[in-house]
This record gives C-alpha cells, sequence and structure tokens, in this order.
C-alpha cells in the first residue's frame, strides 16, 4: 500500500502520464539556439513532421516540458518493449534474476558509447541510477523505483540492482521512456542533481540535437557512429506548430512529410486527407481501451444486472464507428489483447441486446411506471450522471450517444462536461457516478492498471467495491506482483482482468489507436510497440 505522500505522488504522474500520452502536454524552457538559420537546416535527406509544443531540454531524468518522442531519440533503455509486450536486451545485452526475484544483474553491452565519444559501462548505469533515486518521490509512480535498496558495480560491465521485495514488472517498467534512461557524464550538472537541469543532451541514440530554436524548432541529426543498426535518414526536423489547422495546411501545402502522434491531428482532418488517395497513411494496432467506469458505492450501480444492463443497452459498434469513422475499434476486453498476459482473459463479450436490458433491469426491481419514461425503484428514479473530459470530443459525442440510448431502456443519464483536471480529482475523490477512463498503454500494462484499480483514492478501488470477490480480488492483485512463476502469472491476470470485466463496473467500449498520414515519397512507416517511443526506425524519405 502506497503512504498518503506516495499516493498523491503516484496519482500526479499518473495523470502525467496520461497528459503526454493523450493531450501532448509540455511547454517551452530554454532556448540553445544555433547560429545558423532555419532556412539552413534543410536536407535532401530530412524528414520533417509538426509537433504542437516545443521539445524541451530533453532532460532524460524528468517530465514537463520534455518530450518523450524526443527523449526517445536522444537516449536508451537497458531493456526494448517490442510487439507482443517482448521485451528484448537492448543497453543490457542479457540479465538474469534470481530465484527470490530481488536481485537482478545486468550484463551491459561492451560496443556502445556516449555521442561524445565516453564509454557506456556500470559505472554511469549507477549514477544515472542514483540520480534518480535522489529524487525518488518524483518518480515513486513507477512502481520497482520506491523498491530499489541498493544498486552496485560488479565490474566494467556488470550492474546490479537489488530490491526490498519482488516485482516483476521490473524488467518492464524498465522499457518505458523515462526516467530510467541513461546521461553521460558530460550531461550532469557539477551536483549531480539532475532534476534542476542538465549541462546538455549526450545519449547513446540514434538521434543527436543538432540544431534548436526554442518554440519554432529542432533538428535531430544522425549518429553516425550509433552501435545500433543505422537510421535511414539522415536528419529529423521538428516544426513546432500549436494549432491543428495550421499543421494540416502546411502538411497539404508539402511543407511537412509527416503528421504523427495522438491528438496531433483531427479524425475528420486524418479522413479527409486519406480520401484524396495523394497521401500515404497508417492506423497503429491497439495502444489502450476507452472505458467506462461506474461506480458501486452508488446505491443504483450497486446491482451487477443494472451494470450488465446499461452494457447490453447501447450499440457499442455503431457509436464506436460512428463518432471514430470507424478508426477505433469496438472494445471486448478492458484491455487490449496484443498486451501481455491479456489474450487468455475469459469474460462474457457482449453484444447490443435492447430486451435483455430491459429484463435485467426488471429483475433487479428497475421497473417502468405506466405514463412514465424513467424507471422507478422504491419511488427513486432510475437517474446516473456521466462524467467527461470537455475538451475531449469522442468522450462528449459518446456521451450523447449513451444519453440517447439508455432513454430507450428506461435510463436517465445525465452528462456532465469538466476539464481533465476536474474530471481526475473527482475521480479520485469518489465523487462520480460514471466516468470515462483509458489506461496507460505499452508498456506499463496491465501491472499499472491492476496496481490502480487496488490501491485507494483513484476511483477504481471505489467502482468495485461492491464485488462480492472483492478481497480476494485485491488479494490476487497484490499477488501477481511479486510472482516469480511466469505460468502462475498468467493465471492470476486471466482471473483478476476477467472477474473486473465480468462483474461490470468497468465497461471497454473501444480500443484506442494511433494514427499518421505522409506524402507519398515516405516509406518504411511504422508504429513503435512502445506507446511513447519515437517512430524513425527504419522510416525513409525521397525528396
Amino acid at each position: 500500500m502506497l503512504n498518503p505522500k506516495n499516493k498523491k505522488r503516484f496519482l500526479l504522474m499518473s495523470v502525467m502520464v496520461l497528459i503526454f500520452s493523450m493531450a501532448l502536454l509540455g511547454c517551452s524552457s530554454e532556448s540553445v539556439e544555433n547560429e545558423q538559420s532555419e532556412s539552413n537546416t534543410e536536407s535532401d535527406n530530412m524528414l520533417t513532421f509538426a509537433w504542437p509544443r516545443d521539445i524541451g531540454e530533453v532532460n532524460p531524468h524528468i517530465y514537463n516540458p520534455s518530450q518523450l518522442f524526443a527523449q526517445s531519440m536522444v537516449y536508451e533503455p537497458l531493456v526494448s518493449y517490442q510487439d507482443g509486450g517482448e521485451l528484448k536486451p537492448h543497453l543490457a545485452e542479457s540479465w538474469e534474476i534470481s530465484e527470490d526475484g530481488k536481485e537482478y544483474l545486468f550484463h551491459i553491452r561492451q560496443d556502445v558509447k556516449f555521442t561524445d565519444g565516453t564509454s557506456f559501462n556500470a559505472e554511469i548505469v549507477k549514477k544515472n541510477f542514483d540520480a534518480i533515486l535522489a529524487n525518488v518521490d518524483l518518480h515513486s509512480w513507477l512502481g520497482f523505483i520506491s523498491k530499489i535498496d541498493q544498486t552496485e558495480v560488479i565490474d566494467e560491465y556488470t550492474f546490479k540492482l537489488t530490491l526490498t521485495e519482488s516485482y516483476y514488472p521490473t524488467i518492464q517498467e524498465l522499457a518505458v521512456v523515462r526516467p530510467v534512461r541513461f546521461l553521460g557524464e558530460a550531461g550532469f550538472p557539477q551536483d549531480g542533481d539532475t532534476s534542476k537541469g542538465i549541462e546538455k543532451p549526450v545519449g547513446t541514440g540514434p538521434w543527436v540535437l543538432d540544431e534548436y530554436k526554442v518554440d519554432e524548432f529542432a533538428v535531430f541529426k544522425r549518429n553516425e557512429d550509433y552501435w545500433g543498426e543505422l537510421p535511414t535518414i539522415e536528419k529529423i526536423k521538428v516544426k513546432v506548430i500549436p494549432d491543428a489547422e495550421t499543421r494540416v495546411l502546411a502538411f497539404e501545402k508539402g511543407d511537412l512529410d509527416l503528421v504523427y502522434g495522438e491528438g496531433v491531428i483531427s479524425i475528420d482532418s486524418f479522413k479527409q486527407l486519406e480520401s484524396t488517395g495523394s497521401y500515404g497513411s497508417s492506423i497503429s494496432e491497439p495502444v489502450a481501451t476507452r472505458q467506462l467506469v461506474m461506480n458501486t458505492n452508488k446505491e443504483q450501480l450497486s446491482d451487477v444486472r443494472v451494470r450488465q444492463a446499461l452494457h447490453y443497452g447501447f450499440n457499442k459498434k455503431a457509436m464506436v464507428e460512428g463518432v471514430t469513422s470507424g478508426l477505433e475499434e469496438k472494445a471486448d476486453y478492458i484491455l487490449p489483447t496484443n498486451f501481455p498476459y491479456t489474450s487468455n482473459v475469459e469474460a462474457t463479450t457482449v453484444d447490443y441486446n435492447v430486451e435483455k436490458a430491459k429484463q435485467l433491469l426488471d429483475e433487479a426491481g428497475w421497473k417502468l411506471p405506466k405514463g412514465k419514461n424513467i424507471r422507478e425503484k422504491d419511488g427513486k428514479p432510475l437517474e446516473i450522471e456521466l462524467m467527461y473530459n470537455s475538451a475531449e470530443s469522442i468522450q462528449k459525442t459518446m456521451a450523447e450517444t449513451l444519453q440517447s440510448e439508455w432513454t430507450g431502456i428506461g435510463v436517465k443519464l445525465n452528462i456532465v462536461g469538466v476539464e481533465l483536471t476536474t474530471q481526475v480529482e473527482r475521480f479520485k475523490a469518489n465523487e462520480f457516478d460514471m466516468n470515462f477512463f483509458s489506461n496507460y498503454g505499452a508498456p506499463y500494462d496491465p501491472h499499472t492498471f491492476v496496481n490502480i484499480v487496488a490501491t485507494e483514492g483513484f476511483g477504481f478501488r471505489e467502482a468495485i467495491s461492491a464485488y462480492s470477490n472483492k478481497e480476494e480480488l485485491l488479494n490476487q492483485i497484490a499477488e501477481v506482483k511479486q510472482t516469480t512463476d511466469e505460468n502462475e502469472r498468467q493465471e492470476l491476470y486471466t482471473e483478476i482482468l476477467g472477474s473486473l470485466q465480468e462483474q461490470g463496473a468497468i465497461v471497454p467500449v473501444s480500443y484506442i489507436k494511433k494514427i499518421a498520414v505522409y506524402q507519398k515519397n515516405v516509406s518504411n512507416f511504422t508504429f513503435p510497440a512502445n506507446r511513447d517511443e519515437h517512430p524513425f526506425t527504419g522510416i525513409s524519405v525521397k525528396k
């Protein structure tokens, strides 16, 4: 259980993750201007794309204003997250885990250098970990950070991490874009406190920040001495264009080669550009699930039959296709099945069935009085409030659709649009009947999702309060993070995720996907498996 201080920090960082992924949070900080003008950055082998905000300091150990895609271009992890949740060696060529799950021994690659020519070794790994641990409260949202007991240099290329208790997601969490990526010695400030800033962005990655004018543009050049596969593109230019319509116009004029990122382009604009046939486009595999979370502390939602009736009572497939123009797909499960441990979940998939919904409501005692449109029980109307993010057009339109459809089964739905911060705070404070939510995606889930379900003060613990097996669920969630047996872990996740869904407080709505549109001369575009990584591996452009 998190103490109050860490719980507050975990909430803050959870919100930050959501904002980084869904709203692309960031702002300008400092400027390291090159004497060359923007016009001198052009290259025949350069890809240009737009971003809504300045890239920030590109500090691997902090959050706002550093942007995730830029951090992932410059800095690398010990372990990389690949398709299907496969964890592969990266800066660590291999690792060993003790039988009790507490000790991790990493064998560091011996052919890696930072972009200033210095060697990547166990000493610099430890220095980065120690800088992170000096600000442990800032990073305690990442589960394994607060469990670190000791960091040791065994020899030049062997690093040991010791935890206070077994925590299986450690390797998976080492694949996230921040904060556990590695800054070279020359990038550290004199006092070693990277939370206050760095000297310069020195990493081991395939890209080097070459030119930067705050709030205008940034140019990354290829790291010609990169230890891995050398990128095809020589330069990546990031134009800062805050306005979405302006980004689309710049793309149509040919000033941009690529428009990419969650929320960077509207669905309508994407469909319009795609319909012309003049551009290439891509849609990713599911990166998260859009969910409806019901508060079972509320009397009208405490009965599982009511929750199930609401699920049967709307045409999910038609709503998702209509609202998202087919760019999202109907979700049958509360987490996408391309995530680790999610492919074998056993839960009833719900198809639209108005008669079934009405039957369940009748059985739960909510009857429709003659001459009335809203069901009642003991003289009280079946009235529910749904909270949504007022800045999120998809949530708003879905809320309006649900309001209309549930009227048909005798349920009055009041919809309330609020700012994101208010939505999160009300969810945390248990001040909601029903709320929109989406999970964090790869490489955070499923462990991060089930962790917040079990933690008080995040809305989900309250949402499952009426579950008949609540205590068993909480025990299973605690157990799954500590188990060292892979088969046992799979069985636990199958039971946890199935039970969470089966009892109806978490309704899967749609699988969220990333979209990209690019000029015809751009080829080999692929979406990264890690939701926050950059998409430039292998991409090429012909001018």
